[in-house]
């Protein structure tokens, strides 16, 4: 069986939140939001919840990280070529969202870059040649 991931993420503004995730694919399942919460669905597998502060408190004790000034997480997620990495990110950067705020890792077999969205949280996407790669490391 397949486990399916939930990312929670704390946000500011839900609707904005929304219409960002929308702009770089994303899909709205509607089963699992109301006024303090929206479910987007990234792939089969991934999920990004979208929480208000409000309600993201009543899962934690801890203070909500402002992820515009200090590092909480980093996700990254694969796409299927280096052209799909470039897209994503183009598409987050119209959105509104801040492109490549680490820097753009191009190894050959490797290819990777990154975006924050409304609320600073860093997502990564990178391409990789399995069989490039085991070669690559083999010799090392």
């Amino acid at each position: 069986m397949s486990r399916l991931i939930f990312v929670n993420f704390p946000v500011r503004d839900l609707d904005k939140s929304i219409s960002f995730y929308e702009a770089i694919g994303a899909r709205k399942n509607d089963m699992f939001c109301d006024e303090t919460a929206a479910c987007m669905v990234l792939s089969d597998v991934i999920h990004v919840m979208l929480i208000t502060h409000d309600k993201f408190r009543q899962f934690t004790p801890k203070n909500i990280a402002d992820a515009h000034t200090v590092s909480e997480v980093l996700v990254c997620v694969s796409a299927s070529d280096k052209q799909e990495v470039d897209q994503l990110v183009s598409k987050a950067a119209s959105a509104g969202g801040k492109a490549d705020p680490s820097a753009v890792q191009d190894y050959g077999f490797m290819y990777g870059r990154s975006f924050e969205d409304l609320d600073g949280h860093i997502w990564e996407v990178m391409w990789m040649d399995m069989e490039a790669a085991k070669q690559a490391m083999a010799k090392d």
